[in-house]
C-alpha cells in the first residue's frame, strides 16, 4: 500500500483547478493516465497533494533578449 504523507494539507480538484488555472478535466485526465497522484477518501472523494499538482506545471525555457 502507498504511504500518504501525514504532514501534508490536500486540496481537491476543483481547489487545484483554480488555483493552478487548469479544468478538474483535465486534472482527470492526468489522474487517469497515471501522471498525477490523487487519494480517495471515500467513494467521490478524491484529493490531490498541491506539490504534485504543481509539478504538473513545467517552466518554459525563453531566449533572453538584451537591448
Amino acid at each position: 500500500m502507498t504511504q500518504v504523507p501525514s504532514s501534508r494539507q490536500f486540496e481537491t480538484l476543483r481547489e487545484a483547478a483554480e488555483r493552478t488555472g487548469l479544468c478538474t478535466k483535465t486534472l482527470r485526465r492526468r489522474i487517469a493516465a497515471g501522471e498525477l497522484t490523487a487519494y480517495r477518501a471515500g467513494p467521490r472523494v478524491i484529493r490531490l497533494n498541491p506539490d504534485d499538482v504543481d509539478h504538473l506545471l513545467v517552466q518554459i525555457p525563453t531566449i533572453s533578449r538584451t537591448a
